[in-house]
């Protein structure tokens, strides 16, 4: 029962973004020596025969020391993707819907600027 309880303290912080029919839970985590890191789960459902469902997982682990260089090639490949492959794309309708906001426990409030940058300090 002590390893439940130490795993679940372990949890820092976490930020849930529902994209259609997968979920992405983002969370800040600490190791025994109060070192931190990231872990970025992508959440799908599936459906089985039978009509019950399993979730299928695939996790990222992402180290302080790769914070910086991980958002600055994100940055650069959306940006890739929307100025070189998408430019007649507008962006901004894909933006958080209204329901959303409400499920939303976090109290992050979202960027009225539209901007896509990310900023990691």
């Amino acid at each position: 029962m002590d390893d439940f309880l130490n795993k679940e303290q372990k949890e820092i912080f976490s930020e849930r973004v529902r994209a259609g029919k997968r979920t992405y839970f983002f969370d800040v985590k600490a190791t025994r020596s109060n070192d931190y890191y990231l872990t970025i789960t992508e959440s799908k459902k599936r459906f089985k025969d039978d009509g019950s469902f399993t979730f299928e997982k695939h996790k990222l682990f992402l180290y302080k020391e790769d914070f910086n260089k991980f958002v600055e090639a994100l940055n650069q490949s959306v940006t890739y993707v929307k100025e070189e492959l998408m430019p007649e794309v507008d962006f901004g309708k894909f933006g958080i819907e209204e329901n959303e906001k409400k499920e939303n426990t976090s109290s992050t409030e979202v960027d009225k600027d539209d901007s896509t940058t990310l900023k990691w300090d």
